[in-house]
């Protein structure tokens, strides 16, 4: 099942990148040193620089990962790293994703 979603999921992220710089149907930047740089960013990209800002207090950075997608991908991104971790650490710690995320929030066990 989780097979599917994450297929269909990457099929999502793959149309929700950002135009490039040159445009539609412009030219891409040459593969080089420097091209990394020019490339457009994806929705994880921008949420994984966005969270870690956020909890560095970095506000420059936070700013720059806003402007490379759309809020709403940027919030989807957020939420999937979310999901993501808290599955992560209930693996790493042997529990529920329940406990963890509530244990994280602070809100007492079911």
């Amino acid at each position: 099942m989780f097979d599917r979603i994450r297929k269909a999921g990457a099929r999502l992220f793959g149309a929700r990148r950002t135009p490039s710089p040159a445009g539609p149907g412009g030219s891409r930047p040459a593969a080089g040193k420097g091209s990394a740089a020019k490339r457009p960013h994806n929705l994880f990209e921008a949420a994984a620089v966005y969270v870690s800002a956020r909890a560095e207090d970095d506000q420059d950075r936070l700013d720059e990962a806003a402007g490379w997608v759309s809020p709403e991908a940027l919030s989807f991104g957020v939420n999937e790293l979310a999901c993501r971790a808290v599955v992560a650490l209930a693996r790493e710690r042997a529990e529920s994703p329940t406990t963890v995320a509530r244990a994280l929030l602070g809100l007492p066990t079911v």
